[in-house]
């Protein structure tokens, strides 16, 4: 079973000198961060503030192939974690109803569905896998400005 996602927050973690993309549950109390490299924190970032650049990027070229041959992204699914690594999904609708998953990166898969405005869901098993006390404890302590903007 899938939960449906929202970007909470996108951060910088000192302690890993990565980016944290914080996803919340929408209709529940689950959190889950995703440790992601600065391009592609810059790529969201750009996407959620609406910012268009002179020329597309790799994300934007992507909605811009799927908008060119008309299909659709239906959705993104963030799949499953093996050894600390997240793996997603991509699911593109062909025009016939049937939809194929792309394999892709997570931070990959979030920065294509902003840009396409497609829901993001997180299978319950990696929801449950990163059950981490530490990093709960190091969540909730997080303040509104440690959400700033990272570019």
């Amino acid at each position: 079973m899938v939960k449906q996602m929202k970007i909470e927050g996108l951060l910088f973690d000192p302690r890993s000198n990565m980016y944290i993309l914080l996803l919340k549950e929408i209709n529940g109390n689950n959190t889950l961060p995703i440790w992601i490299g600065k391009p592609e924190a810059d790529s969201i970032a750009l996407a959620l503030g609406k910012i268009v650049t002179p020329r597309p990027l790799t994300h934007d070229l992507i909605k811009n192939v799927v908008d060119g041959i008309k299909m659709k992204v239906t959705k993104i699914v963030i799949t499953e974690i093996v050894d600390n690594t997240y793996y997603a999904g991509i699911y593109i609708d062909k025009g016939d109803g049937n939809e194929i998953p792309i394999d892709s990166r997570p931070s990959d898969a979030i920065a294509v569905a902003i840009r396409i405005n497609a829901p993001i869901f997180v299978d319950e098993s990696v929801i449950e896998h990163k059950n981490n006390d530490e990093l709960e404890d190091w969540l909730k302590k997080l303040k509104p400005e440690d959400f700033g903007n990272i570019m």
